[in-house]
């Protein structure tokens, strides 16, 4: 399984002398893109009705969950990022921690398929689930990746999705008072502008 893992990867790396449009686009993707999720989470908490500040409780959740997981896989078992054992091209740099799994694309994937599973908001989780599949191509082209890396991330914010959203009845109530009273004091005034919905 590691050397088609490596042997994947290396049909995805970035050459010695990438080309700057590819560069670009792997950049975009691969580093820059992921500060999307928090902006998608943030707006649609200031300016969503109860029900999708709600959804995006959850999607905290699964996220925060879907991120611990990882470490633990990563204490449990560590597996070497490609340029720690000289693999392919390295483009950006990046701690020698553990690749698998990814979280970028765990992160990504576990607010994506916690929207599509609750059924709120299902058309925009399916749509920053797709956009995922260039993320993962990204960090691989950069060098930091594998792809079972992304397999990996792929199956920790799936199964994160799915338990996070199966017990919100245990947490999501008192998560919500508590998060609506931090969010009266923090944007009172905006609130009565009607810049932010109370």
């Amino acid at each position: 399984m590691e050397a088609i893992n490596h042997a994947v990867f290396l049909s995805i790396n970035a050459p010695e002398q990438a080309d700057a449009f590819a560069l670009a686009l792997a950049m975009f993707f691969g580093e820059y893109l992921t500060w999307a999720i928090p902006a998608l989470v943030g707006l649609n908490w200031l300016r969503g009705s109860a029900r999708v500040r709600k959804a995006m409780l959850v999607a905290t959740a699964s996220t925060m969950l879907a991120l611990l997981c990882n470490q633990i896989i990563g204490v449990i078992w560590p597996h070497p990022r490609p340029f720690v054992i000289g693999l392919g091209h390295t483009l950006i740099s990046h701690a020698p921690d553990s690749s698998f799994p990814s979280d970028h694309l765990t992160l990504w994937w576990s607010v994506a398929f916690n929207l599509a599973i609750q059924n709120v908001q299902r058309g925009l989780g399916l749509v920053v689930a797709v956009v995922g599949l260039p993320m993962a191509w990204a960090r691989i082209f950069l060098g930091v990746h594998y792809p079972l890396d992304m397999a990996g991330a792929a199956t920790v914010a799936l199964l994160s999705a799915w338990l996070t959203s199966r017990v919100a009845h245990w947490y999501l109530a008192p998560a919500y008072r508590l998060a609506m009273r931090i969010h009266r004091k923090l944007f009172g005034i905006l609130i009565d502008y009607g810049w932010v919905r109370g």
